[in-house]
């Protein structure tokens, strides 16, 4: 019978343990907020860096890129540098459409550019703070007949000249 009241004994010594550490367990205090934000990560709480700026032929340019310099001037310049819009920039893509090459080149750009105005911001360009400005690329192709050989791209800019820090898409 020695070994039935040892074994006993041990069952009760290990149940006092046990409900022991389920007590000590309850008493601890709960952690603030902020101990459990810094003990274990938290996918709502982390706020992801903006991508990196990045290089791109400014003839690829689509609506909502933004530009940290101003757009090229220059024909020798190839390559802008793109930004996330929440970031400072110069300048925004706001539309890319197809245009025909003919005399009227720069009334049919502007027509295009400010349709597209109005749908990207949601106002007319006159009395809004911006600026407008367009590229063109041309892949003009003389042995087809393509009535829509150029690419009109329309910017926005800060009508002082000012970076921008934000999309005016609406």
């Amino acid at each position: 019978m020695g070994s039935y009241w040892a074994g006993i004994s041990v069952t009760v010594v290990a149940a006092a343990v046990l409900a022991g550490c389920t007590a000590n367990k309850a008493a601890e205090p709960a952690p603030s907020p902020a101990e459990a934000s810094m003990s274990t990560p938290s996918a709502a709480g982390t706020v992801a860096p903006p991508p990196a700026p990045r290089t791109a032929n400014w003839t690829k340019l689509e609506a909502g890129d933004c530009l940290a310099e101003a757009p090229p001037t220059d024909p020798a310049v190839v390559m802008v540098t793109l930004v996330d819009c929440a970031q400072p920039h110069l300048a925004e893509t706001y539309l890319r459409a197809p245009i025909p090459v003919d005399a009227a080149l720069d009334g049919t750009a502007s027509t295009q550019c400010e349709a597209g105005f109005v749908e990207y911001t949601g106002g007319p360009s006159s009395g809004s703070p911006y600026a407008v400005t367009y590229l063109i690329d041309s892949d003009q192709d003389r042995t087809s007949n393509n009535p829509l050989p150029s690419t009109v791209i329309c910017l926005l800019q800060d009508a002082q000249g000012q970076s921008l820090s934000r999309s005016a898409r609406q």
